[in-house]
């Protein structure tokens, strides 16, 4: 071979080399963020891309199931999600997560105990908690002054007809149904699941809309009362203090831990930490509980924050609320139960 094929050839794998490089480094200059709508303040995005060089490109959804539908099509482009507990259980079995590396989160060292080693993740290999929040009803006290202490008072109440809304998600507004008659959350008895169903057909009469991001339609008064994530409840009374009332209701309700995850075959996995360790910090930990008003997870958060949040019942719930609350869980095949249910509410 003569020495200009060899410098030749030389030359072209030093470019291609060059090139193979600058494209993994471009690669990691983005995270793909798929999260929940209002989970994530402009504030704590600008100051990760700013800290990092990484731009954080969002998505949402409303519920768990459409973010599973999401990442079961393979082609989502989801680097970071933020399921809920009993679908990071589904989607760990489903071998829809990648394990996390441990030594890229030091942050974890911060969260609270009582937080980890979850039944849906027990070692915490492939999830880490981020916020927690409950499922009662707000009230906009402007439109509706009667009483409202249960899931009775929101289900069975006519003067709330074409003034009230119920979430858009299938396992949480069956949940609140099951409450109402004292079952669990997590029943797979089909004559409670049909009770639960006739209910909420019977509400839907005065139902106006299901929709799963509550703060917009209680602040700009178009519902009266809404089924809601006491985090959106919460936005939704601090845009409108002194209106805005959120209740867990007598019957019990549904608490949530909603947990960062990586998703299997993520383009950007170095940034995909790099964004997870930030959220798990503790500047990140007090903005998001001031301005997500969601529940904090890391260690002595409540001592840091103002009077007003620390003595905020929604945020840190007595212990007669707390033994009333439940976690749902993945249920395998008799999820169907509850799926067939809502298919017959929604399009009854």
């Amino acid at each position: 071979m003569s020495r200009i094929l060899i410098a030749t050839a030389v030359l072209s794998l030093l470019i291609a080399g060059c090139t193979k490089k600058d494209a993994a480094d471009s690669s990691e200059k983005v995270v793909n963020l798929s999260i929940w709508g209002n989970y994530l303040s402009p504030e704590m995005q600008a100051q990760f891309e700013q800290q990092t060089g990484i731009k954080i490109h969002i998505s949402n959804y409303s519920s768990n199931e459409e973010l599973l539908a999401k990442m079961q099509m393979g082609a989502s482009g989801i680097d970071v999600a933020v399921p809920s507990d009993y679908m990071v259980d589904i989607m760990r079995k489903m071998n829809l997560l990648e394990p996390l590396k441990p030594e890229l989160l030091p942050n974890k060292a911060q969260i609270s105990e009582q937080f980890l080693k979850q039944n849906f993740d027990p070692q915490n290999e492939h999830s880490v908690p981020y916020i927690w929040t409950t499922v009662g009803i707000a009230v906009n006290r402007e439109l509706y002054k009667g009483p409202m202490n249960s899931w009775k008072d929101l289900f069975g109440n006519n003067q709330l007809r074409g003034k009230m809304a119920l979430l858009d998600d299938v396992r949480e507004t069956m949940g609140a149904a099951l409450k109402m008659h004292g079952y669990s959350v997590n029943t797979t008895k089909p004559e409670e699941i049909a009770k639960a169903k006739a209910t909420l057909l019977e509400a839907k009469k005065n139902v106006k809309m299901f929709s799963s991001d509550t703060i917009d339609i209680l602040s700009n008064k178009e519902v009266a009362a809404a089924q809601a994530y006491s985090s959106d409840a919460l936005q939704a009374a601090a845009r409108s203090p002194g209106k805005i009332e959120y209740i867990i209701p007598a019957e019990g309700a549904t608490l949530a831990i909603d947990n960062l995850v990586i998703t299997k075959g993520a383009k950007h996995v170095e940034a995909a930490h790099k964004l997870i360790d930030f959220l798990l910090s503790k500047e990140a930990e007090i903005n998001k509980v001031k301005t997500i008003l969601g529940g904090p997870i890391l260690n002595k958060t409540q001592s840091e924050l103002p009077k007003e949040l620390q003595n905020n019942e929604a945020l840190f719930p007595k212990a007669n609320t707390l033994k009333n609350l439940e976690r749902i869980q993945d249920l395998g095949d008799k999820n169907k139960l509850y799926e067939d249910a809502w298919t017959e509410i929604k399009t009854q």
